[in-house]
């Protein structure tokens, strides 16, 4: 390049330099980058600083030689404009107690300034992007300004928004905005940086060179950061602590004996209790204002909250489409993050538009949220014994959802998310169940679980209900799935054994003039018999005689019913009349069959009719 064709380009004003086309600026950079450079150092302005220094890593960062940055660029720019941000950052602190709404002149002031520092941290994002583009694997002691200037601003940021509503007093509102967008700025600097130092090589065999130090430093300056952040955002302070983890544990040969693992452990103590305490203010707030205070804001919200119920279930043991984790993080995640979530169900229980959510049962949930919706209902159904009987009527009852749509009860979406877990049911799947007094098992088959609690749900049922249990009970009978059949069959035995007398024969007779009505060999006539002979065994010696009477055997259309009953369920006495009865019924029928024209094709109706007992004829 000829002299005048380099002054010429050193003479370039900055708003043409902003222009310039990429390849123009590969070719000049070796005359405009020292230009700039001086330019940069001498001048004294904060928006000439900040408009060179986008310029530079916008425009000329990109075609740098990325062995040499630290030499020409980083450490002959980033110190200045350290210095520059908390140059900014006093002025500010100054001006902010002179801010008021009247004061236009001063409002425009911080706000100016508070532009110009996202500015900075926009354009130290720039850098560290350029880095972690361009380098595949990073030595640290080839960039060593880069990671301690932006932890210097990143750290300064966060101290000052920490410490804002004391700063501004009042007046806060009238700068809100610019200084959520600097947190922001600063929140995905420092992402952008552990990134950056994720992808730092450190040679394990050398321990005293800089690289070493400078990741030792790093490290000690990230703890000093969680200190600041612990009480702003939880979960970006557990992020930043898992980084200082996962740093330490990366290069534990080089830095391990170069940490102050006792001002890291005493921090770390010290996180947790603040994070404890906050916890602790979190629910004395709750108490003061109520936990259903924001309840009628989250109707729109609470599909949602139900997705996110089923999600997390889906992904942790039992579900079997958990990831595989050992042993004793399974045991961790069911006692705090699965914990969690049954304050959020307690909490929502009593809300309507969270019923439907549960219950509406449209769109059909995937196979991987079935169990996850069958353990929400079992949940569900173990906390309404403690509410009133209008929130057990909200979830028992049929009724219409948010778009006039019929929604099932909750043992009707019960039985039909029960149903849908077949392969949990034939493996089968071991979940923390409870026995019938409330304490908890070691295991329990969900076969187990879900009919302990579906009888310890049962037991507390207010008689106004009955009618809708009645209903679920025989549909899930009916049903065409056999062990969906045999939990409605538990539970109704269970409700026959522990109701009483009158109940126990109501329902013997309805089961009993159901059999009797069917209109031949089918699945329904199968599970129906199987009911009618196990609750038989429950009905008390006066209902029995009252039960002969009405089904008499004597007459032919009640011979369906007593084929299916065992004779062993009567009392002595009673079984010898009962065993007389059907025997002369049989003699009857088998009398009467022979006394008319019939061919060996009509056996099979009598074989029909056949009856099958126990016990002393």
């Amino acid at each position: 390049m000829s002299q005048e064709r380099a002054a010429a380009a050193s003479a370039v004003p900055l708003e043409e330099l902003s222009g310039w086309p990429g390849e123009l600026c590969r070719q000049e950079l070796p005359t405009v980058l020292p230009r700039l450079l001086s330019m940069y150092q001498q001048s004294d302005s904060w928006i000439e600083h900040i408009q060179i220094l986008k310029i530079i890593v916008e425009m000329f960062l990109p075609h740098m030689n990325h062995l040499t940055l630290e030499q020409t660029f980083f450490s002959q720019v980033l110190p200045k404009a350290v210095k520059l941000f908390d140059d900014m950052m006093c002025e500010l602190t100054s001006q902010a107690r002179e801010l008021s709404s009247q004061n236009l002149e001063i409002q425009t002031s911080l706000r100016n300034i508070l532009q110009t520092m996202v500015q900075v941290l926009g354009a130290l994002t720039g850098c560290v992007q350029h880095v972690c583009a361009t380098q595949e694997s990073i030595v640290l002691e080839n960039i060593p300004s880069l990671p301690s200037s932006v932890l210097h601003v990143v750290r300064s940021t966060f101290v000052h928004c920490k410490n804002s509503e004391s700063v501004y007093s009042g007046r806060l509102h009238l700068v809100s905005d610019l200084l959520q967008a600097l947190f922001k700025e600063a929140y995905s600097l420092q992402k952008q940086l552990m990134e950056l130092l994720d992808m730092v090589c450190v040679d394990p065999v050398v321990v005293e060179d800089d690289g070493v130090l400078n990741m030792v430093i790093v490290i000690h300056s990230l703890l000093d950061m969680c200190s600041v952040i612990s009480s702003m955002d939880h979960a970006f302070h557990a992020n930043t602590w898992k980084f200082i983890i996962k740093q330490s544990v990366k290069h534990q040969a080089v830095v391990k004996s170069r940490l102050k693992h006792k001002e890291i452990i005493a921090s770390l103590c010290e996180d947790l209790l603040g994070s404890f305490q906050s916890c602790l203010q979190l629910a004395e707030q709750v108490a003061h204002s109520g936990a259903q205070e924001f309840l009628p804001f989250l109707s729109d919200a609470c599909c949602a909250l139900h997705q996110l119920y089923l999600q997390i279930y889906s992904r942790c043991p039992p579900s079997l489409y958990a990831a595989a984790i050992p042993e004793a993080q399974r045991e961790e995640i069911a006692g705090t993050v699965l914990g969690t979530l049954e304050p959020l169900v307690s909490q929502l229980l009593t809300f309507r538009p969270f019923v439907h959510a549960v219950l509406d049962g449209q769109p059909e949930l995937p196979c991987d949220l079935q169990f996850p919706q069958c353990l929400l209902l079992v949940g569900v159904m173990s906390q309404l014994p403690a509410q009133p009987e209008d929130v057990q009527a909200l979830w028992a009852a049929q009724g219409q959802g948010p778009a006039a749509a019929p929604r099932a009860s909750l043992l009707t979406a019960l039985f039909r998310s029960f149903e849908q877990c077949s392969a949990e049911l034939s493996l089968p799947v071991h979940v923390q169940g409870v026995g019938g007094g409330g304490p908890v098992m070691a295991t329990a088959t969900l076969y187990e679980h879900v009919c302990v609690c579906l009888c310890a749900f049962i037991a507390s049922f207010p008689p106004l209900l009955f009618p809708g249990l009645d209903a679920a009970l025989l549909t899930a009978v009916l049903s065409s799935s056999m062990v969906t059949a045999l939990l409605a069959m538990d539970a109704w035995c269970f409700l026959a054994r522990y109701g009483t007398a009158e109940l126990c024969a109501h329902h013997v007779t309805v089961v009993a003039h159901l059999v009797r009505s069917c209109p031949g060999e089918c699945h329904q006539l199968s599970h129906l018999s199987v009911l009618l002979r196990r609750l038989f065994f429950f009905m008390a010696p006066p209902q029995q005689v009252e039960f002969l009477q009405e089904f008499s055997p004597e007459e032919a259309a009640n011979l369906p019913v007593w084929q299916h009953l065992c004779l062993q369920a009567f009392p002595a006495e009673l079984r010898r009349q009962a065993a007389q009865e059907v025997t002369r019924a049989a003699i009857t029928q088998s009398q009467r069959w022979l006394s008319s024209q019939r061919t060996a094709r009509d056996l099979d109706s009598l074989a029909s009719r056949q009856f099958h007992w126990s016990g002393p004829q």
